[in-house]
């Protein structure tokens, strides 16, 4: 079973900044991370090969910067992994992020696509589903876990807010992952030696049937015309109380609120 997973890097959520000027986020100097949503993919398809065999390729868009991510990628097991990166593709938003991704993926042979819910940098959970609708290929969303996986088919349980379902689709198709579903694995001693000089394929625009008029800041509908901080105003005053106390108090504001069950 080969199975490729979309991985993005993203800015640590708690240091970021916006450039006031362009609306855009402040990627320099700025500590990157692998998007966990991303990252629990990356450890269910390791968990499949495990199981079932084949490999694992890793797709990723984005500067070159990236690289050190999929080093990391590398250290936990992934086969293979693609950069596709260049100055075109600069300012994509999500649809043209996912047009680009999927002329990529066309030229791979997958069973399974897996993409993390949501991105911390953007949290529009909008790549995977659009990737999935250019390929024409069934989707599965916020998968909570994978119950079972054959040739043919796949069978999951997706959450939503208040309740799980339990659905099956036909393979090939494309799941999105989140955070929650898995502890994903360290990276191995052994395997950061064995593919340190494993190479990284690096995609650009020049390797693609792409039209020009739907790629980077051009080709993106999505435009940011302002960004600002939310205020924080002081709506009571502070307490401090005993836990009994305290949790009195918490249970009396909250009680209109509840449904009660009986």
């Amino acid at each position: 079973m080969n199975i490729v997973v979309l991985v993005k890097q993203v800015p640590d959520t708690t240091e970021i900044k916006i450039d006031k000027e362009t609306h855009t986020l402040i990627r320099t100097g700025v500590k990157n991370i692998i998007n966990p949503d991303d990252l629990a993919g990356v450890e269910e398809a390791l968990k499949l090969k495990e199981i079932y065999g084949g490999k694992v390729i890793t797709v990723t868009m984005g500067p070159e910067h990236a690289k050190s991510m999929i080093k990391a990628l590398y250290a936990r097991g992934v086969d293979e992994a693609y950069l596709l990166s260049d100055r075109k593709f600069a300012g994509s938003d999500t649809w043209a992020t996912s047009y680009i991704l999927s002329s990529f993926l066309k030229s791979l042979d997958y069973d399974l696509i897996i993409a993390g819910y949501q991105a911390i940098d953007g949290d529009t959970a909008q790549v995977g589903p659009q990737v999935a609708e250019f390929l024409d290929i069934p989707q599965i969303t916020h998968i909570k876990e994978i119950l079972d996986v054959n040739l043919e088919s796949i069978t999951v349980k997706k959450a939503f807010e208040d309740e799980v379902h339990t659905l099956m689709t036909k393979l090939p198709c494309l799941i999105t992952t989140v955070r929650t579903m898995n502890q994903p694995r360290l990276m191995s001693a052994f395997k950061i030696w064995e593919t340190s000089e494993k190479p990284i394929q690096l995609i650009t625009s020049s390797d693609l049937e792409l039209n020009p008029e739907y790629i980077g800041l051009k080709g993106s509908p999505t435009r940011v015309k302002a960004t600002f901080t939310k205020p924080i105003t002081k709506k009571s005053e502070k307490e401090v109380l005993e836990p009994t106390v305290a949790a009195k108090r918490i249970l009396k504001l909250i009680y209109p609120y509840m449904e009660v069950t009986k």
